[in-house]
């Protein structure tokens, strides 16, 4: 499974690549610093990840307009994507469901949960893929 993580807290990439890595080690975790960073990754990889996890607010190019433009891709738009935030804003929310985002989820500030969390999106996204 290859999982794409974009947020611009290096801290935050490297925290959840570790929870990744003590997971499963088959688990592959890349990584971006913001939505046009992503966008270029995206575009040179053969195989596409099996889900993203998108932070909403960095530089350059934000999580809802990195959303957009993934979800206007014919190529990328069955990725599934998971809004990962520590935002509550409820418009924020709202705006990512109907951009076309598959779940949000509040980051986790223990190690534990965040295992938890990511175990529940491996096995959403497993399930998906099995219908």
């Amino acid at each position: 499974m290859t999982i794409l993580y974009i947020d611009d807290d290096a801290d935050d990439r490297e925290f959840l690549a570790e929870a990744l890595a003590s997971m499963d080690p088959r688990i592959t975790c890349l990584t971006a610093r913001d939505g046009r960073d992503a966008l270029s990754l995206l575009a040179k990889l053969e195989q596409l990840p099996d889900f993203i996890l998108l932070d909403i607010n960095m530089p350059v190019m934000d999580g809802k307009e990195c959303l957009k433009r993934l979800k206007t891709d014919q190529r990328l738009q069955v990725i599934p994507i998971f809004i990962y935030t520590t935002t509550s804003d409820a418009h924020e929310i709202s705006v990512c469901y109907k951009l076309g985002a598959l779940g949000v989820i509040r980051k986790p500030h223990t190690f534990r949960l965040l295992s938890k969390v990511l175990t529940r999106c491996v096995q959403e996204v497993g399930e998906n893929k099995a219908r």
